[in-house]
Order: structure tokens, then C-alpha cells, then sequence
């Protein structure tokens, strides 16, 4: 097991009725402003809720956040919170919406240009850049991106998407209540069962180093969402599992299963550039990835897969070659009994546009990914074709 430093201070208030408890958390004076997405938490009345909760205090409202945030709606708010003195945020919806609001909070302490915050990728952003932000909290109405305790954001800017990451932009809190995201659309719950899986595969899927902690916990997150992936979106008012989707999702990025352990992202990485490029959403471009990227580096990821295949999926027989076999298929038929298409050609993607995601790679240096750096643009053209 590597070295690791571990820090997380966001407190969780999980499940039925704990949105009452924001009101002990958001100071009694601060001017608040609410972020959310395209209405859904407007017209379900959430947004009035947590305005009798927040009782006396001024409140102002900034709606219109995208699925995919854009760095230009996001600056907007910047303004709203500069003019208005905000003193607190509160994002009210799925991780696009948090993660909207902790650029929005490093954005609105930092004194340059803001774009110069979409540039740091994985390394965090240094304190003497923005060395404070507006504090805010969450109210998650769509387990998927774990952003609810994490410090980690994507922002989307001209035809790219950047990940950010600050210890300024843990959230203080976050509300966790499962009854809050029972009328989401299907595909909107298939999409948060296939980004926490992903999530946790970025983590696991990589080579072995005696983190046998991680590694339980990683493939004990793994089978829940085997286990209640169909029935989420079969039974959405089923409150048991839509509860351990909410858990799966937290734990599979809050930092616990990643703590001392090697990390891909290829997936994500690859994954982003076809969201940039088609508007795919992005859990459904990771389904499209993950499984060619596990045949092409099956050799490189072989004793992580073996023991994916016997710990996860339960295959005791056969050879390894035909363990690692099943399981990859077995991967691609869980996102596909979930409703989400595997393949770029079922989404209309022409074979040539490999040349064009392939540019954009290049283009955006990510040259030399996985989790020892070693998978060229040649391996990621492999991997897109597998993926066709």
C-alpha cells in the first residue's frame, strides 16, 4: 500500500426529513444564494422548502446550471455573488449543479482571470492563488458523481471539459435524502448507477498493492450496484435501494477507496472528449469506454481483473484468460440491462470521427494515460475502435 494523506471534513446528514438540519449549519446572518439546474428542484416545490427552512434569512436564487456546466453560465454567478455580498451558497441538485457551484466558489476568491482555474487538472489548485471562497452546502437530488464529498469538479469551457480540484471546495455539508430523487427519469438513475461503478473501477481496475481495505470496500461498492442497479430503476420508490445507490455513489469518490492505491481516469479522460464533442452524457460515454479499455489492457490489468472476475462476478471456473473474458462481458451487460448503449455506432458516431476524438486528445496533452502513464494515442485509437 502507497503513502497517503487523508482529509475530508464534509459532514453528511443522510436520509428522511434531514433537510430540516441545514438550518443549524447556515449561519443565521449570511446572505444566502441557491444554485440549481433547469427547474426540476423549482417545480417539485424544493426550492420553496428550503426556503421556509432557511426561515428570516435574504435569499437569492441563481437557476440554469447545465448537465454539463459551462464555464460562461458559471461566471454569471460569480457576478450575482460579487454584487449581492454572498456569504453562503447552497446547490440544490446532481453533481453538474455541485459541481457548478464549487467553481463558482473558487472563482468568486480568485482575482485573475478565472480560466486560469481550468488548467490544473489533478493537482489541486494552490492556496495562494484563491486563498478563500464562499462556504456552501449541498442538497443531492441525484446520487452519481460522489461531489457531495469531494472536492473535485469538471467545468465545461469552448469545446473541452476540465477537472478542478481545491481543499477549498469540500462541501461544509450535504443532504442525502433517497425520497428527493424518486421521480427522476430512468435513464437519469441508469446514468447514476453506471458513473459510481465507473468511478470505483477507475480506483480498483489497476494493479495490485496489498490494499486489501480499498480493494473490500471497492468490491463491496461494486456488487451493491450489482445488486440494486436493476431495481432502482424497475422500483424508483423502493427507498432500501435507492438509499444504497445514494451510499454507493458518496463512497465510490469520496476519497476512502482511492487513499493509497493507484488510479487510472483513462475512462473519464477518453469518456469527456465525446460528451465534448456529441453531448453524450457522460456516464454513457464511460459504459462506452470502460469495456474496450478493459479488453485492450487486459494483459496490463490482468491480476486486478482476475480477482474482479472471482470477487465481483463470482467466476470460480475456468482459465484466467476466460475469467477476465466473462467478466468484461459481464460489465458491458450490466450497463446494457441498465438501458445504456455500449458501442460509439449505436449513438450515430461514424467509424472516420475516431480521427477526430483522437485529435482532441492530442490536442488536450492526454497522451499518456492509465495508471502508470503508459497508454499512448496509439492504445487510446485501439481502445476507440474496440469501443465502435
Amino acid at each position: 500500500m502507497y503513502n497517503f494523506e487523508y482529509y475530508n471534513p464534509t459532514r453528511i446528514l443522510f436520509g428522511k426529513d434531514k433537510l430540516a438540519g441545514i438550518d443549524q449549519l447556515i449561519p443565521a446572518q449570511a446572505k444566502v444564494l441557491i444554485t440549481y439546474g433547469r427547474g426540476s428542484a423549482k417545480k417539485s416545490g424544493l426550492i420553496d422548502r428550503i426556503r421556509t427552512i432557511l426561515g428570516s434569512r435574504t435569499v437569492l436564487e441563481f437557476g440554469g446550471i447545465e448537465p454539463n456546466p459551462r464555464y460562461e453560465t458559471l461566471m454569471k454567478a460569480v457576478e450575482v455573488v460579487h454584487r449581492e455580498s454572498i456569504g453562503f451558497m447552497l446547490a440544490v441538485g446532481g453533481g453538474s449543479v455541485l459541481d457548478g457551484t464549487k467553481f463558482i466558489a473558487l472563482a468568486a476568491g480568485y482575482k485573475g482571470d478565472a480560466r486560469d482555474l481550468l488548467f490544473y487538472g489533478f493537482r489541486p489548485i494552490p492556496f495562494e492563488m484563491v486563498p478563500s471562497t464562499v462556504p456552501f452546502g449541498t442538497v443531492l437530488t441525484l446520487p452519481a458523481t460522489g461531489s457531495e464529498m469531494n472536492s473535485g469538479a469538471v467545468v465545461s469551457y469552448e469545446h473541452g471539459k476540465y477537472p478542478l480540484k481545491s481543499e477549498l471546495t469540500f462541501p461544509r455539508f450535504s443532504v442525502l435524502d433517497p425520497t428527493l430523487s424518486f421521480t427522476l427519469p430512468a435513464i437519469q438513475v441508469a446514468n447514476g448507477v453506471v458513473d459510481a461503478f465507473v468511478h470505483t473501477t477507475e480506483q480498483y481496475l489497476t494493479f495490485p498493492v496489498d490494499a486489501r481495505i480499498q480493494d473490500r470496500m471497492a468490491e463491496g461498492i461494486l456488487k451493491t450496484l450489482i445488486e440494486i442497479g436493476a431495481v432502482n430503476i424497475a422500483e424508483p420508490g423502493n427507498y432500501d435501494a435507492r438509499a444504497n445507490l445514494y451510499w454507493s455513489a458518496t463512497l465510490a469518490l469520496n476519497g476512502l477507496i482511492g487513499t493509497g492505491v493507484p488510479q487510472d481516469w483513462a475512462t473519464h479522460m477518453m469518456g469527456h472528449e465525446l460528451t465534448a464533442l456529441y453531448g453524450i452524457d457522460h456516464a454513457q460515454t464511460l459504459a462506452i469506454i470502460l469495456p474496450a479499455l478493459l479488453e485492450v489492457r487486459r494483459d496490463k490489468k490482468r491480476a486486478k481483473l482476475i480477482q474482479y472476475a472471482e470477487n465481483v462476478w463470482q467466476i470460480g471456473d475456468g482459465s484466467e484468460a476466460e475469467k477476465i473474458d466473462r467478466a468484461i462481458e459481464n460489465t458491458r451487460s450490466l450497463f446494457e440491462s441498465l438501458g445504456i448503449k455500449t458501442r460509439l455506432s449505436q449513438y450515430g458516431i461514424a467509424a472516420d470521427q475516431i480521427d477526430v476524438i483522437v485529435g482532441k486528445l492530442e490536442t488536450h496533452g492526454l497522451t499518456a494515460l492509465s495508471e502508470t502513464g503508459d497508454q499512448t494515442i496509439e492504445l487510446s485509437r485501439l481502445i476507440l475502435e474496440k469501443a465502435w
